[in-house]
């Protein structure tokens, strides 16, 4: 994620048609192909490149297996060249006339660089699978051919059919993914340290791995229930254990495993201290994933997701009382390459008080959108409406609406007690995030570009394709209170 939040230039969308749920063969990118804002049609301008901001310092100490490759943190701004370099090096402009910025008689295109893989050739060609417009290339969507982020997932999730748990019988308690599949939104993923989220559930919930490299699935202890914390116990005793597998339960198998380097941290993510956190809910203990700079979980290959601009609904329970103002403390749709793919690439629900781009009312913590170059409150900052909050655990929500409403919400709720609260329910924040271009991966403990600085404690999230009704929200978190709050 880049801190600069202008990249210079107005792009014009050169290209096409939507594609399908299963192919995330998205339309031009502007801010990443050409910087500047992109707009279905308008006018162009032979733009130079904006610059890409540096990654700031940021490794954290972590515990056992957490430590010792420090985060890829997101710090402030870099000053750049007009050819889209960081002041410390990089890119530079090429003068003379290929990469001159101009668009000159035997050229297909110049984008005022020398660069390979952005649309535009170091010798002034169009690359296969782009569309460039005199300085401005993007990549085409529905052409069959793969560029910038795009990503052909027919073959990965071809023939995939999701096997969901049996629905609740008649009558009897739900879990939170019986709730949205009642509402139109089965889960797509649903990934929990802390108990079963449908009701008849008994598969694994995570994955033990031990310092012997020896492996062991944790389950809950009935159907639809809790986890049994005292097989970890067993297990972990007098050794050091991580968090290997967190299991999709949803049917899609979205599993997750440690994140794959990415372009803030060039170093895959490490797997959580299995005995990072614990906690007491009804009763039982049970243990949550404690994330610290440097530990991350990641699905590049997720299928079912949410793709493009259309509507899903995620949330997490997170710890209210772990937090800082790294990036990112994430759950959700990520881009597919760990990379920043640009503004609208990733919706996210985050937590903490981070203020690099955007801010709630006073100092944090809050729940925000992490929807790529930009934490959002709103759709504005500081966005007084988003208060801090002071809960011990939260629930924290993030919708998006269906494709063209230009509509999301964030809601956020004491876990323990009482109902959501809707601190933002509007408009996309500016045209760079309308139309959304959602790439369907999944993150947990980082940004879409492994941006790895974020703290928190994790214990369950879900995503769905669907905008939940506020009924279904309002059943979900009496569920999970009935959980998080029962003494």
């Amino acid at each position: 994620m880049r801190t600069d939040s202008v990249l210079g230039g107005v792009f014009a969308a050169v290209l096409v048609a939507a594609c399908g749920a299963k192919t995330v063969d998205l339309r031009n990118d502007p801010s990443n192909a050409a910087g500047g804002a992109g707009t279905a049609g308008g006018s162009l301008d032979n733009s130079t490149k904006g610059g890409a901001a540096g990654a700031g310092s940021g490794a954290g100490a972590g515990t056992g297996t957490e430590a010792g490759d420090g985060a890829g943190a997101k710090g402030g701004s870099v000053a750049t060249s007009s050819s889209g370099s960081n002041s410390s090096g990089g890119e530079s402009t090429v003068h003379g006339r290929c990469g001159n910025g101009t668009l000159e008689a035997g050229e297909g295109c110049d984008d005022g660089n020398s660069r390979s893989s952005d649309g535009c050739s170091p010798d002034c060609t169009v690359e296969p699978g782009w569309g460039c417009v005199t300085g401005s290339c993007g990549w085409i969507c529905g052409d069959h051919l793969t560029a910038g982020p795009e990503q052909c997932l027919t073959h990965a999730c071809s023939g995939t059919v999701a096997m969901p748990p049996a629905p609740a019988p008649t009558g009897s308690a739900q879990g939170p993914c019986d709730i949205y599949a009642a509402d139109g939104g089965a889960c797509v993923a649903a990934h929990s340290m802390v108990r079963a989220l449908y009701a008849t559930y008994q598969g694994p919930l995570y994955q033990l791995r031990n310092s012997n490299g020896q492996t062991l699935d944790i389950a809950p202890l009935t159907p639809g229930g809790l986890a049994d914390s005292a097989a970890q116990d067993s297990f972990c005793a007098g050794t050091a254990c991580t968090i290997s597998l967190i299991y999709d339960q949803s049917g899609w198998g979205n599993h997750l495993r440690n994140a794959p380097p990415g372009g803030a941290k060039a170093t895959p993510g490490n797997e959580a201290n299995a005995k990072g956190v614990s906690a007491t809910f009804a009763g039982h203990k049970v243990y949550g994933l404690h994330i610290v700079p440097g530990v991350a979980y990641r699905n590049n290959s997720a299928c079912g997701t949410a793709t493009g601009d259309d509507a899903e609904t995620e949330y997490m329970v997170a710890a209210g009382d772990l937090y800082n103002g790294g990036c990112c403390f994430d759950y959700g749709n990520m881009e597919r390459n760990s990379q920043d793919n640009g503004e609208g690439a990733v919706e996210a629900v985050y937590f903490g008080s981070t203020t690099i781009w955007g801010k709630g009312a006073g100092t944090g913590p809050w729940v925000m959108g992490d929807l790529e170059n930009g934490l959002w409150a709103g759709n504005t900052s500081p966005y007084q409406a988003n208060e801090s909050l002071s809960f011990k655990y939260v629930t924290a929500m993030l919708k998006g609406d269906a494709a063209g409403k230009n509509h999301w919400t964030i809601k956020a709720g004491d876990a323990q007690s009482g109902l959501l609260r809707t601190p933002f329910d509007g408009t996309r924040p500016n045209a760079r995030y309308n139309p959304m271009r959602k790439q369907g991966g999944i993150g947990l403990g980082a940004a879409g570009d492994n941006s790895n600085a974020g703290i928190g404690n994790f214990f369950e999230g879900v995503m769905t394709t669907h905008f939940s009704s506020n009924s279904a929200d309002d059943a979900v978190q009496a569920n999970v209170v009935s959980v998080y709050g029962a003494p």
